[in-house]
């Protein structure tokens, strides 16, 4: 691709987007250091899907082809005690890098949270994407300096 910006046709996934969202959502994982599996990505995808869980903004070019996706788990902020998307994944396919999809899937999931009535949009990136830390920057994102984020494992149930 080359580096002047694209307008793709950006839409929210359903079921029939499947597997072009399966397939980008695999290889962001294995961007992510984690291991190809089609069959736990299109799985998980599916029931996201099915269960209304997120909303997955999924970008097409002018031909149909997959060019990246976004996905958006509704939440809450307790202190503003209204609800915000966390913006958990946003992938853009090698082959379209450079061509202004990433700026086009932020500002369609910065419009579906005005949509949709949320009063922020929250996500996290690695602290090695300085490229996807430069593109939220210049969109307006403000990197939080404040507060430490944390995780912990949890194992499963025990017998």
């Amino acid at each position: 691709m080359t580096d002047t910006p694209m307008q793709p046709h950006i839409h929210t996934a359903t079921l029939p987007d499947l597997e072009p969202v399966a397939q980008l959502f695999d290889a962001y994982r294995q961007f992510y250091q984690y291991p190809s599996d089609l069959v736990l990505a299109s799985t998980y995808i599916a029931q996201r899907l099915e269960k209304g869980e997120s909303v997955i903004l999924l970008a097409r070019d002018g031909a149909g082809a997959a060019l990246g996706f976004c996905q958006l788990y509704p939440t809450f902020c307790s202190l503003e005690a209204k609800p915000i998307y966390a913006l958990y994944d946003l992938y853009v396919a090698p082959a379209a890098r450079g061509a202004g999809i990433g700026k086009q899937l932020l500002l369609a999931a910065e419009q579906t949270a005005r949509d949709h009535g949320m009063c922020r949009l929250d996500l996290t990136t690695a602290k090695t994407n300085i490229p996807a830390q430069a593109a939220y920057e210049a969109l307006g994102w403000v990197r939080d300096d404040v507060y430490f984020a944390y995780s912990k494992v949890i194992d499963g149930p025990k017998p």
